[in-house]
């Protein structure tokens, strides 16, 4: 039998039962108002910039290395409107912006005030003028409603405390046929490490799980990165 999470949001998408989405419970048996992992974010309640820059944007992490290969496997347009949601220091947000031009524009989004402020230092000593930061909470992106084309999450989802809460308010902020992009830690016992496997909740196939029953489609999941997964959603 499918949890009832994912039996529910698939009615609610196909117009058959209109109910609140708040009430089923999550895939692996939490409810929707139940904070899957209080402590996950305890370390981002008032960063130090400087400090977690040296750890997110140095070599031999993973995503930082292949950044532009990422880049490039997004196929992105000059005009988009992208929003980088667990934006941290502002490694994609900034490459975003280069990418989609003066007429396009990036949000970033995160959960630290300080975060959000560096990011826009950092983009003002740059030239940067098409971002715009938000600084959200753990059930919202704060993202205006069908404002963006592209929402990316680079080892964000497993930092969300809320993931259905947020999967609705990502789902809401994106266009038509706007795409998800989620990168996060492959949790696979006898090949992860310690860490990845105590400090990530879920593993791919139950990411694919719970974002397909929130209302988006797997695209494509480019095979370029070995601690990473990289699976792209399209928005229905």
């Amino acid at each position: 039998m499918k949890p009832v999470f994912r039996t529910v949001r698939r009615l609610i998408a196909t117009g058959l039962l209109l109910v609140a989405a708040s009430t089923a419970p999550l895939v692996g048996g939490a409810s929707a108002g139940e904070n899957v992992n209080p402590e996950i974010n305890r370390h981002y309640q008032d960063p130090d910039f400087a400090r977690w820059q040296s750890t997110f944007e140095r070599p031999g992490r993973e995503v930082y290395d292949q950044r532009h290969a990422i880049i490039e496997a997004l196929d992105l347009k000059t005009g988009m409107h992208i929003a980088d949601v667990g934006a941290g220091t502002g490694l994609f947000t900034r490459l975003f912006a280069q990418r989609v031009g003066a007429t396009g524009k990036v949000y970033a989004v995160d959960i630290a005030q300080n975060f959000v402020d560096n990011i826009l230092r950092t983009a003002r000593e740059q030239d940067l003028t098409n971002i715009e930061g938000i600084v959200n909470d753990q059930q919202s992106t704060r993202l205006p409603g069908q404002s963006v084309d592209l929402v990316f999450l680079s080892d964000t989802y497993h930092h969300f405390e809320y993931p259905e809460a947020m999967l609705d308010s990502i789902h809401r902020a994106l266009r038509p046929g706007g795409q998800l992009v989620i990168i996060d830690f492959r949790k696979e016992p006898g090949k992860s490490s310690d860490w990845v496997m105590s400090h990530v909740r879920a593993n791919r196939d139950q990411v694919v799980d719970e974002v397909t029953a929130a209302g988006f489609a797997l695209l494509r999941e480019p095979q370029m990165l070995e601690e990473n997964y990289f699976l792209i959603f399209r928005r229905r």
